[in-house]
């Protein structure tokens, strides 16, 4: 029986959070973060089996760099407990190959951006090697903007996804 899980987080300033921290582990790089001052550098981890970018048609180029695209978000929001990203967490069935995995993120995303003309980063990871982990653990982690993507850059806030019960993905 296929179980999954799927979960939504916020990447929240009151929290203590940032975006680009949170980008730089779910990708495995290393990001510098302007607001911080500082470098989030996990281009030592392992397990990361994919990593897109997806963004409205018509955004700005330079976007797709997910350094530029973190703290472009990062700088957009001004209030010390900004919420500047929603994170999904899923869990795949074990039954799906790579192949379908992929299929399923990317449908997934393409869906969020048309919906919300949001910025999306979406990564795979693969199962954690070792004892008492287990191998079926493919799982993504999707950032999200929380603010609309156009030609002009980021603008309106997406509040429709704020209605905890009544949000829609």
């Amino acid at each position: 029986m296929a179980i999954y899980h799927f979960s939504v987080k916020t990447v929240a300033r009151s929290a203590g959070r940032s975006a680009t921290a949170a980008i730089a582990y779910r990708a495995g790089e290393k990001i510098y973060c302007e607001r911080e001052g500082r470098e989030h550098d996990y281009s030592r981890k392992t397990g990361v089996e994919y990593k897109e970018i997806y963004l409205p048609e018509g955004a700005p180029e330079h976007l797709k760099n997910r350094e530029k695209l973190w703290n472009e978000v990062e700088q957009r929001e001004t209030r010390k407990n900004s919420t500047v990203a929603r994170e999904f967490e899923i869990a795949f069935p074990s039954e799906l190959n790579q192949e379908q995995r992929l299929a399923m993120l990317e449908e997934l995303c393409a869906s969020i951006v048309e919906r919300h003309q949001v910025a999306v980063d979406a990564c795979i990871h693969a199962p954690h090697t070792g004892s008492g982990s287990d191998e079926r653990n493919y799982h993504a982690h999707i950032l999200m903007s929380t603010r609309k993507l156009t030609p002009e850059g980021f603008t309106e806030k997406t509040r429709e996804l704020d209605q905890k019960h009544s949000g829609e993905i």
